[in-house]
This record gives C-alpha cells, structure tokens and sequence, in this order.
C-alpha cells in the first residue's frame, strides 16, 4: 500500500489514486511482474526538514530533492520516499518543467531506485533517466 504523508509543508499531492496505479504499473512493467508494490510511503516535505534526515542518517550535510530508505523484501517493493517540495519548485524551474512534472519525475526516481536501479555512475545514471522518461510516458492524469 502506498501512504503520503507531509513534514514541514503544506503541499498535498492530488490524484493520490492514479499516481498509485502509475506506481503499481511502473513496478509490474520494470519487474516483469516479479516482484509489486508493498508498503512505501512518499513524505512530503521542506528543504530543512530533507537536510535533517539527510544529516541524521546519511552524514550528508547538503539538500537535495529525494532520499530514499530501501526496506524491500522478497517480492515487495517497499521504503519510504521523501521528497522536498522546496527543491522540486526550484528544480522545476531550472530544468524548465512544470511543476507537477518534476514531482512525478522525482517521485518516479524514489521508486525505481526501490526497484535496484542506482545513479552513482555516468551510465547509472544514463539508464536511470530513459527510465524516468519511459515511466512518465505510462502517466496519464
């Protein structure tokens, strides 16, 4: 089950419903249905609010637009994304995309790190975004 939640922010996702589908969708289809959705919950949050998990759990002292908690077992795909709306505002504006665009991207990036995709290399990181791109082709709100 897919739960959303909020710190720091006001900010509340609409289409909680279809995005959890898209979610569901893009899991069966990058898994060739081995493995579905378990239990991940999207924390929305600020940029101060990021910074701190990010300090307290990762010894990072820098904000950034998503940390993800992998807890995946087995065949559930499961963690918890959160994600700094502060930083997808100004992240929209840089990349030139709209707002709700740049959530669904980075949202997207949380679960298909959840699925084993990594960014750390140059063809990591390729990989990773044909498939964002892909799984926003798949969303249709």
């Amino acid at each position: 089950m897919i739960t959303y939640h909020k710190e720091g922010t006001t900010f509340e996702i609409k289409s909680k419903r279809i995005l959890s589908r898209w979610i569901g969708e893009v899991v069966a289809a990058e898994t060739n249905g081995e493995k579905r959705v378990g239990d991940i919950s999207v924390i929305l949050c600020s940029d101060e609010y990021l910074l701190s998990v990010n300090r307290q759990f990762l010894n990072h002292d820098y904000y950034t637009d998503i940390i993800t908690f992998d807890y995946c077992e087995g065949s559930n795909i499961s963690g918890d994304l959160f994600i700094s709306i502060d930083t997808v505002k100004e992240n929209a504006v840089t990349y030139e995309a709209g707002f709700p665009q740049e959530l669904h991207r980075v949202l997207i990036h949380g679960v298909l790190h959840l699925i084993g995709y990594n960014d750390h290399s140059e063809e990591e990181k390729r990989v990773m975004k044909e498939r964002e791109e892909i799984s926003l082709q798949r969303l249709t709100i």
